[in-house]
């Protein structure tokens, strides 16, 4: 019997809860995958930015083992490098006849010889084809409606936050991506052999372009703001108070702009996942095709007053949308389980029944997309971050209901999600907690130790001692 084909639909910097059936945001291509398949709320990304996760994506690794801990641009040539004697699961399904074609946002490596890790097609946007594509056809507006970053002075006023564009869906990025890999599923439907098609967004990455039709669907001055919007950021980190003031001055109605932008910026995805999802149901693919949707990382979108992501570990930021759908996978299913955007590597690898990428990092879930409320080993997580262009350290513990962010430049984190969704109330002093934060942190040290994470492990210098509880805490 033939294996199923694969299609990965990858957003950049989707939010999990636009996902939510009774979210404003209008998905209606989503939802319709989500009643295929299993919806995972509690999905995460192993780092908050886009080149790390993605790298984590492929190989299975967290950054420290994989090399990319910072995005690859902005930072010298010989930093941030992808360690290339780690497999990639693209690799493996080439291994066993997949014919492979990634479209799209690349962003996870500097070489952009997609290649070498796996992909027969390369259509990423750095592609001299795609490239050519790009010049001729994409078009950044004129804009209906825009607003700027302007604060504070000193830096570009040009920084695009959210626009209305008048370009059409055809003049678009999106749209390259997504024709690009329609044709080669076209061209693979007459073929012998299982595919697998990549198609990479950028969107709806800051700025938050739409279109005017999408942005006309939502109601800006109805839009609800976040709980946390005017968040003090009391007994917080101090530099999520420094990034705060860039969007200071926004006014409420202009949050709601941004929203609405954002939102509307989401269903013109969606009508484009529906294209490539028409397409595979024209050609009788669908029920032969497993199909994941899923994004890098989240987006604050006034969240604590902050945007985009990179200083502050909320949940806006870390949980990510997570679908899977087809043959062998429950339909109409919602599981909770606690599963990271780099277990996704050895979980298609063993569900497609191939040789699997077996590293300490991460760990399949294949049996849930059978079973998806046997969630009792995938309770806990772990994301690091080390900065985006400014460097720092940052890891993040899920263990149930509880949070800890170790913040190796400040006081640390920790919130119970269950009665503090919004991760507005800070307990990592709270006296009733100390055993929970003893915990917390014993789980952080275990997972730095088990996947040798040497440089956090070794910080045993007398002035770098900054946790509460150092790794020897494993030994009790």
């Amino acid at each position: 019997m033939q294996r199923p084909n694969l299609l990965f639909l990858m957003c950049d910097q989707l939010r999990s809860d636009v996902t939510d059936p009774e979210h404003p945001c209008q998905t209606p291509n989503i939802d319709r995958l989500s009643r295929r398949g299993i919806r995972f709320t509690r999905a995460y990304t192993p780092n908050a930015v886009c080149s790390p996760a993605r790298a984590s994506l492929m190989t299975g690794l967290l950054p420290h083992n994989h090399g990319v801990t910072v995005v690859t641009h902005n930072v010298d040539d010989d930093q941030s490098c992808l360690r290339t004697e780690k497999p990639h699961w693209a690799q493996r399904l080439r291994q066993q006849g997949y014919r492979t074609g990634y479209f799209g946002k690349w962003h996870i490596e500097r070489s952009n010889d997609l290649e070498k890790f796996g992909w027969d097609v390369n259509g990423s946007y750095e592609s001299p084809r795609i490239k050519a594509i790009i010049d001729r056809q994409v078009k950044q507006g004129p804009y209906a409606l825009a607003k700027y970053n302007t604060e504070p002075p000193g830096y570009n006023p040009d920084s695009l936050l959210y626009g209305v564009t008048e370009a059409d869906a055809s003049e678009r990025m999106f749209r390259v991506a997504v024709d690009s890999g329609m044709d080669f599923i076209r061209e693979q439907a007459a073929a012998a052999g299982p595919w697998c098609c990549f198609v990479s967004l950028t969107e709806p990455h800051d700025p938050f372009v739409c279109s005017r039709q999408s942005y006309a669907a939502y109601d800006a001055d109805g839009i609800q703001l976040p709980e946390s919007v005017d968040d003090p950021l009391d007994n917080r980190p101090n530099i999520y108070k420094l990034a705060q003031r860039v969007w200071k001055h926004l006014t409420p109605q202009e949050r709601r702009q941004a929203a609405a932008c954002y939102y509307a910026s989401v269903t013109d995805i969606d009508a484009e996942f529906g294209r490539i999802l028409q397409l595979l149901e024209e050609q009788g693919q669908l029920d032969s095709t497993v199909i994941v949707l899923t994004s890098d990382h989240g987006e604050l979108l006034g969240s604590h007053g902050l945007y985009c992501k990179n200083f502050h570990a909320g949940e806006e930021v870390y949980n990510i949308p997570l679908i899977m759908a087809g043959p062998g996978i429950k339909t109409g299913e919602v599981s909770s389980a606690r599963v990271g955007s780099h277990d996704l590597c050895p979980t298609l690898l063993e569900f497609l029944d191939c040789d699997t990428i077996d590293v300490p990092d991460s760990a399949s879930f294949a049996h849930l997309l059978q079973n998806p409320h046997g969630t009792e080993t995938f309770q806990q997580g772990f994301a690091e971050f080390f900065g985006g262009r400014m460097n720092l350290t940052q890891r993040v513990v899920w263990d149930g209901s509880w949070k800890l962010v170790f913040n190796g430049f400040d006081y640390s984190e920790l919130y119970d999600l269950d009665s503090d969704p919004s991760e507005m109330h800070n307990r990592i002093h709270d006296p009733s907690c100390d055993e929970t934060v003893k915990q917390m942190f014993k789980l952080m040290w275990k997972n730095v130790r088990d996947t040798g994470d040497h440089s956090l492990f070794g910080a045993e210098y007398p002035i770098l001692r900054i946790a509460p509880y150092g790794p020897r805490i494993l030994d009790e």
